[in-house]
């Protein structure tokens, strides 16, 4: 694949899974190989962990939106600088149980994809 294919892999992820809701598209996108490496989340390793991730984070920010704010690729990596925004309406069950506080929260987050 070509850096543009990967830069467009990774929009999809976030514009289909985390934005829609439709984490059915991180089958269709990621080896069944694949590994999520983050130290804070290290109960998140899987596809299917990922996947449970996602929705439960979803369930307490229901309003959550995603939004790219710098894509850059070369060879096989592509690094994403984003922005999540959303209104903490359910409980937060990942990575600890936390009752939703009502508030709106706003990280900013990079990240960078392998592609193999």
């Amino acid at each position: 694949m070509s850096t543009e294919d990967n830069k467009a892999t990774v929009r999809r992820s976030m514009e289909e899974g985390w934005n829609r809701g439709n984490v059915a598209v991180f089958d269709e996108l990621n080896a069944p190989n694949w590994v999520y490496h983050d130290p804070g989340l290290p109960q998140v390793r899987t596809v299917e962990d990922y996947k449970r991730w996602v929705t439960e984070t979803r369930n307490a920010f229901p309003d959550i939106h995603g939004t790219i704010d710098d894509l850059i690729a070369e060879g096989d990596q592509v690094v994403a600088r984003y922005t999540i925004r959303g209104t903490n309406t359910g409980d937060f069950v990942t990575p600890m149980p936390l009752p939703a506080t009502g508030k709106q929260v706003s990280v900013t987050a990079i990240a960078i994809i392998r592609f193999a």
